[in-house]
């Protein structure tokens, strides 16, 4: 198993979940399509950063970094500007690639692909929505991007703007809502989920 010491060297990473979508206002699965913020979002960006100033008053933040989806680049403009930072983009931090199922609704894709989708839902690895990539590829893209974004700033304090299925893919379990972050060492985030998973006598960390 990986040592947790290995990574960071002390970095923390603040995972960003983007702000509301017009998408998430209408419950319908996004992947990597390209809604932009809803009113809403908007609104929660400014909540947000102020939120991040407060959290971050005591240690200064020394990175910024963003999937390059409009979500989250709208979202991290909006924190980059209160922060007196500039948000680099990380295509890597991209969400899920759910293919076809993309712009529809949870009951929309259930009447085409009942048993994938229960198996999707149940966290099944190899669960593969038509034309797009399984959890174990988003969780092996999810740990190399953070592995690139913390050997680029090895014991900084880096904000990460993100998915939620780039954050459950590096924090097993995770239930971060649009515009709400999870503060964890860099260690943590790169190795919790094989840590969880060696623990349980699942799948090794060579297979992620």
């Amino acid at each position: 198993m990986s040592d947790p010491g290995a990574f960071g060297t002390g970095a923390e990473v603040c995972l960003v979940r983007h702000a509301e979508s017009e998408w998430n206002a209408t419950g319908r699965w996004q992947g990597q399509s390209d809604p932009p913020l809803s009113l809403e979002g908007r609104r929660q960006v400014a909540r947000l950063a102020e939120r991040l100033v407060a959290e971050f008053e005591r240690t200064p933040v020394s990175g910024l970094v963003c999937s390059d989806l409009a979500r989250a680049r709208a979202t991290a403009a909006g924190v980059a500007e209160v922060l007196g930072l500039d948000a680099r983009l990380e295509p890597g931090l991209r969400e899920m690639d759910i293919g076809e199922w993309s712009g529809l609704t949870r009951e929309e894709i259930a009447g085409l692909a009942p048993t994938l989708l229960t198996r999707f839902d149940a966290g099944d690895p190899d669960a593969r929505p038509p034309g797009g990539e399984t959890r174990r590829e988003i969780r092996h893209r999810a740990r190399l991007a953070l592995r690139r974004i913390v050997n680029a700033d090895p014991s900084g304090r880096i904000i990460v703007v993100t998915h939620l299925g780039v954050i459950r893919a590096l924090l097993p379990g995770a239930e971060t809502g649009n515009a709400e972050f999870q503060r964890v060492s860099a260690a943590d985030a790169l190795t919790r989920r094989l840590r969880e998973e060696h623990a349980d006598g699942e799948e090794g960390p060579e297979l992620l």
